[in-house]
């Protein structure tokens, strides 16, 4: 982990996605899809008038309710996810690994993106902060840990077969997993919650290894000034397709609730005031919409990850109605090395000519009302969301 970070502090989030049959009652989830040589949609980054219907969306996405005591965005729903610690750094990873020793990365896939262009999350020599565990691997070992913590749903690979063997198989978890009672995974969700420390200690006495081969990398969002207090997180955003629906448990803590929704669902409820979600878990569902079908989803998710992103600080300034407005990397106004964003920014324009150019932001209409204003072609073979008018007219006539 880097402690020489001023503003913001380190974490993982993962975007958990699953098909709609239930797994056998067990805390411990089946694997993921095996990749598919299927192309996406040649449409997948264009506005489209229409979205499928919400009935026809065969998976749901993991949501987890936060304690409205909790310090950063109380009540909100969220992906699961939290700050990285040291333990996700730690050499002693290397023994649990040690299998792969000699691949880099621990076999993760190599990012074809420049590293002149990655986040500084992922760029960052961690050798230099005295950690032999690359970024790549730290940050999924906390996504799932935090995952683990936080809902119960534990996805790992056992432990001393080949890489190649373990990447072709990862859709498959240990027997030895699945032959542990859910009254003992819960005793490992105690202790970990604990102390992550013994997330490396439940892993070799279990004889498994934190599935890092089934998170994809998605997306890299930075909490913005003054929008959620004085806590601010860099984040790393991964996605994981699986086969069946665990089953989740919310620890009564940090997460008070646990919800599985289709995107179309969950967006309808958070335009209904039934629940609320930042920004960035809008902008994400929203990109979802583009996929009902979770084959497709993940075939999508395997072949972008190794493109790379983006990092995404969002600049907050005021339209003409002093609303928020958050300004994202690519918008006409955005200016990164000011620090602040234009203080006026006219949102009026692009409702007379929705092809005006540069534009990539995020409008705040109300406690729940988000519209997304984005006519820039994303980088990294990465998806557009669908604007609001498309998702307004679906949720009113299909939901």
């Amino acid at each position: 982990m880097n402690t020489n970070l001023k503003h913001w502090k380190e974490a993982a989030t993962l975007i958990l996605v699953a098909g709609r049959r239930l797994a056998a009652d067990t805390l411990t989830s089946r694997g993921p899809l095996t990749a598919a040589s299927a192309s996406p949609p040649a449409d997948c980054g264009r506005i489209r008038a229409r979205l499928p219907l919400g009935s026809r969306f065969d998976y749901d996405v993991l949501m987890l309710k936060r304690s409205g005591k909790s310090g950063f965005m109380p009540n909100a729903y969220v992906f699961p996810g939290g700050l990285v610690d040291a333990s996700d750094f730690s050499s002693e990873w290397l023994d649990v690994f040690k299998q792969f020793s000699d691949s880099p990365n621990f076999g993760l896939r190599s990012v074809k993106q420049r590293a002149e262009t990655r986040p500084p999350m992922f760029a960052t020599d961690r050798l230099k902060l005295g950690s032999p565990v690359p970024g790549d691997v730290a940050f999924r070992i906390c996504a799932l840990r935090e995952t683990f913590e936080e809902s119960g749903v534990l996805l790992v690979v056992p432990a001393g077969n080949a890489l190649s063997e373990v990447t072709r198989v990862a859709s498959c978890l240990s027997s030895n997993v699945n032959d542990l009672c859910s009254t003992e995974l819960s005793r490992w969700r105690t202790l970990v919650n604990q102390d992550p420390c013994n997330f490396i200690r439940m892993c070799r006495e279990l004889r498994v290894l934190p599935n890092i081969w089934a998170l994809h990398e998605w997306s890299n969002w930075l909490t913005p000034v003054g929008r959620y207090g004085a806590k601010r997180f860099d984040t790393a955003f991964f996605i994981c397709c699986l086969q069946e629906m665990p089953q989740a448990l919310q620890d009564e803590k940090e997460i008070v609730q646990v919800q599985w929704s289709t995107p179309l669902e969950i967006l309808h409820s958070y335009q209904a005031e039934e629940l609320w979600i930042a920004p960035p878990q809008f902008y994400e569902l929203s990109r979802f919409c583009r996929f009902p079908l979770l084959n497709d989803l993940h075939n999508f998710s395997v072949q972008r990850a190794t493109e790379g992103c983006e990092q995404w600080l969002p600049l907050i300034s005021k339209d003409e109605h002093s609303r928020p407005v958050s300004l994202l990397p690519g918008d006409k106004l955005y200016r990164l090395s000011s620090g602040v964003a234009e203080k006026n920014v006219n949102t009026e324009d692009h409702q007379q000519d929705p092809q005006d150019s540069g534009l990539h932001r995020i409008v705040i209409l109300g406690s729940h009302a988000v519209q997304l204003q984005i006519t820039v072609a994303p980088k990294y073979n990465h998806l557009l969301p669908v604007d609001r008018q498309a998702l307004s007219n679906d949720l009113d006539g299909q939901l």
